[in-house]
């Protein structure tokens, strides 16, 4: 009962704080595409995108098993730690260099290659800080994480602002982000010493780092497959479309990629339970699958369905140069369901010691995309890029279910009857909205569909009040 509790309460800090984190981000994004437009903007996240990339070869997954084996043995901490920053020291050289000759190879102008030096720093800071994190989330504390991404934003929020204030440019904007990541960095190592009371040391112990290496291989390659294929259409947009398109495409990216706050949130704080719950308590681990599943459909749906039908005056919240991006949101909107549900399906097969699995399914969904987007982009640009994303999410996870069926005793047909009624308020919602929406204002109608949407659930039953107190009460401190 006490770990879910920790899970109640550790998922509300995380979802709290990543509410206000994705509100401050895309507010930011908002301010960096009208002051930039398509074709900046389309500069400005193709460096992001080429060093997240790169970033996997620091981190080799070992923040994954970081989490995984401290739930497990939590006296093992210091050593692990230890072992896996000093590995992750000349691996960020390594990643440094990747990305700068990159660039270069591809030709890409001056510009990008600054942007890409200055997105490599923040690249570096943030992999050291994602480790740190990773040892508190294998305590089951997720608080200070929650804090420093909120802090984060705001830092970019503010000197991002005060930089496209007074003109500065798009490198200004860039150096913004690397200035977050130093606070971050610092945060994040301050929390490991004071609170957790774990001083790092570094050290090379032959036999940690073969078994840590042992362990990680199968997340650290599915991480290089996650990042190409999340990261990898920006590339192959610029290439065969132009930076205009990959301004356009990343409207609707960061629509989609600033909602997985919600099932980023919940898997945090779950991945460790289903750790333990492998281990000592596997009927008690298909009940929190299934009701993670659950959750993430009630909240999926509605966000699909407003905006389908609100998407032609969510891009123009940008600026007019943006209304193409309209038919890529309302086409790549409707992955989000399955990005969604991805989350803990990940997570399961992860904590369940089936790493290797995820990692071939996720090698497959990786060719099939880059195979759709060389066919597509030519043709449709950012449109054919968005319909890869729907069609190789929908692959993804028909061949995570087949997977999670093998390990637990999971019920389609329950989350089924759930789909069903959520689908159904959804769609209610959007008719209403879709006729008010000439007639109020933008976030009127967003205000207006959340109540109707659950109304209509809980009409359909699709939730009960039971549920709504336990919500509540996860903000509660409890005795």
């Amino acid at each position: 009962m006490n770990k879910v509790n920790n899970i109640a309460k550790n998922t509300s800090y995380l979802t709290v704080a990543l509410i206000l984190q994705k509100i401050i981000s895309f507010s930011y994004f908002a301010f960096l595409a009208r002051a930039f437009g398509p074709a900046l903007l389309g500069k400005y996240y193709l460096a992001i995108s080429l060093t997240t990339i790169f970033a996997i070869i620091i981190d080799l997954g070992f923040a994954n098993v970081l989490t995984r084996e401290i739930a497990k043995r939590p006296e093992d901490a210091k050593r692990l730690l230890g072992n896996v920053t000093a590995v992750k020291i000349p691996l960020a050289i390594l990643a440094l260099a990747a990305v700068l000759i990159t660039v270069k190879v591809l030709g890409y102008d001056s510009l990008i290659f600054q942007l890409a030096l200055v997105s490599s720093i923040s690249m570096i800071l943030d992999s050291f800080t994602y480790t740190f994190f990773s040892i508190s989330r294998g305590f089951h504390n997720l608080k200070y994480e929650s804090i420093s991404s909120v802090v984060f934003q705001l830092i970019v929020l503010v000197f991002g602002g005060l930089a496209l204030y007074f003109h500065y440019g798009v490198l200004a904007a860039m150096l913004v982000l690397a200035l977050a990541s130093v606070y971050n960095f610092f945060f994040s190592w301050f929390i490991l010493r004071r609170r957790l009371g774990i001083h790092l040391r570094l050290a090379l112990d032959k036999k940690t780092v073969y078994e840590m290496l042992f362990i990680s291989w199968p997340f650290a390659v599915f991480a290089i497959f996650q990042r190409l294929y999340t990261y990898l259409d920006s590339v192959l947009l610029s290439l065969l479309a132009g930076d205009v398109q990959v301004g356009l495409y990343q409207v609707a990216f960061k629509i989609i990629f600033a909602l997985q706050f919600l099932p980023s949130a919940f898997t945090a704080s779950l991945y460790p339970a289903m750790s333990a719950y492998w281990q000592n308590n596997r009927s008690q681990l298909s009940v929190t699958f299934e009701r993670a599943i659950n959750y993430l459909i009630i909240i999926s749906w509605p966000i699909i369905i407003g905006s389908i039908v609100l998407a032609d005056r969510l891009v123009l919240i940008f600026k007019s140069d943006y209304s193409s991006a309209a038919l890529p949101l309302q086409i790549s909107i409707v992955a989000l369901f399955f990005i969604f549900i991805n989350f803990p399906i990940g997570s399961i097969l992860n904590a369940c010691d089936k790493q290797k699995k995820n990692t071939l399914n996720i090698g497959i969904v990786l060719l099939s995309s880059v195979f759709l987007n060389v066919l597509l982009i030519p043709h449709l640009q950012a449109v054919g890029a968005s319909i890869t994303v729907l069609i190789t999410n929908i692959l993804m996870t028909v061949l995570g279910i087949i997977e999670v069926k093998k390990i637990i005793a999971y019920h389609l047909r329950k989350n089924l009857i759930v789909l069903g009624k959520t689908i159904a308020a959804s769609v209610l919602m959007g008719l209403v909205v879709f006729g008010l929406g000439r007639f109020i204002p933008l976030i009127a109608s967003v205000g207006v569909g959340m109540i109707l949407y659950f109304v209509f659930l809980y009409l359909f039953g699709g939730f009960k009040k039971e549920d709504i107190t336990s919500v509540v009460n996860s903000f509660r401190h409890k005795k």
